[in-house]
């Protein structure tokens, strides 16, 4: 496909345990989308880069050749102000967002690119949030009346739940797999809550389930809504294979595989029972409507077989999901363009003064009087 238009742009990369899988996911959109890049370093700060670049040329930091940028609310992305030169705009309109976790996927950057009038792809402000949230968001599903898996708060206080042992803990506020542990015990999982610096936001347990396994849809509402076929990640025992560990969906699972989500093993189409494919199909359709979704969202299931439950939902995919739409075949620059006409055709955010006419104002006594 011909390259994106000069005003579009990919963004990666981020202060987030996930910076290195933001890259990686980054580097494979900007190529396949023939975009310019940008790069958003570890510590905040905002480069252009070269879109041929590899992922070893990020392992130190930032590459060789890369121009400093800013991300300002007057102007959008614009060139460095260092020295006397006057910030100007880079012609920066629209961002496809790669950047996985921490800020880059719980609605703080998209609340700057809102507020700087850049358009954007994937979830918006209040959906990045949800997402990111697992209690708010496993709450929004019993309330759609999906099934999930029990799962509550858990601090350093809990001194009981409704549902027996053993536990997993995860972090309240976070993506993929990292900060997650199986436990046998309540005090070993408080105990986590004080020591793992993966939950010092916050962190949530539930029953775990050595009989579940993970499922997984691409859901997209643009041009059309359209779901992926259904995938079963192959999970490994804990701690790289130890004999009788529990077996849970890790971190190396997903990622350690030199593309990041797309190379990572799985059954594609998963073998699953027809009644069961067709209610978690149903069900991916519900979240996607919850959540709202934009660009391409993962929804991630549970299931022995028979039975299943949301478990996640994934706003901004490793890959961006593209390794799941094979029937019909969608091309990674198809789906990469369709993201960006759904950024540019339906808005992430609409601000409203309707109502502020004065009234309240006008009616108003004195400050003074009011503090009085």
């Amino acid at each position: 496909m011909p390259d994106a238009p000069s005003d579009v742009a990919v963004v990666f990369g981020g202060p987030s345990p996930e910076h290195d899988v933001s890259v990686l996911t980054g580097l494979q959109a900007a190529r396949a989308l023939g975009s310019r890049a940008l790069y958003w370093t570890k510590t905040g700060d905002w480069y252009e880069i070269d879109r041929r670049l590899e992922a070893g040329d990020f392992v130190d930091g930032v590459p060789r050749g890369a121009t400093r940028v800013q991300l300002s609310f007057d102007g959008g992305f614009v060139s460095d102000s260092a020295g006397f030169r006057r910030p100007r705009p880079i012609g920066v309109g629209t961002v496809v967002v790669c950047c996985h976790g921490g800020p880059g996927e719980d609605g703080s950057l998209q609340s700057a690119l809102d507020l700087a009038g850049v358009t954007y792809t994937g979830p918006t402000v209040a959906g990045a949030a949800l997402g990111m949230d697992k209690l708010a968001f496993v709450g929004a599903m019993r309330n759609a009346g999906l099934p999930t898996l029990p799962r509550v708060l858990l601090d350093e206080e809990t001194e009981a739940v409704d549902f027996d042992s053993p536990y997993i803990v995860k972090p309240r506020f976070g993506g993929s797999s990292i900060g997650i542990e199986v436990v046998g015990d309540l005090s070993t999982a408080r105990a986590l809550v004080g020591t793992s610096r993966h939950l010092r936001a916050g962190a949530v347990i539930e029953p775990y389930r050595a009989d579940l396994f993970d499922l997984e849809i691409g859901v997209r509402r643009w041009p059309e809504s359209q779901l992926s076929e259904i995938a079963k990640p192959l999970r490994t025992a804990r701690a790289g294979g130890v004999a009788g560990e529990p077996e849970i969906l890790g971190y190396a699972d997903k990622y350690v595989g030199g593309e990041g989500m797309a190379s990572a093993p799985r059954d594609l189409p998963a073998r699953l029972d027809g009644t069961l494919a067709s209610s978690l199909r149903a069900a991916a359709t519900v979240v996607g409507s919850v959540v709202q979704v934009r660009g391409v969202t993962r929804v991630d299931f549970l299931s022995d077989g028979h039975e299943f439950f949301v478990n996640e939902v994934n706003t901004i995919p490793g890959s961006l999901a593209r390794y799941l739409w094979i029937a019909p075949p969608l091309p990674f620059g198809t789906l990469l363009a369709d993201m960006v006409d759904e950024a540019r055709q339906r808005p992430s955010h609409y601000y409203s003064v309707e109502g502020a006419d004065g009234t309240v104002l006008r009616g108003a006594s004195s400050i003074a009087a009011k503090l009085a």
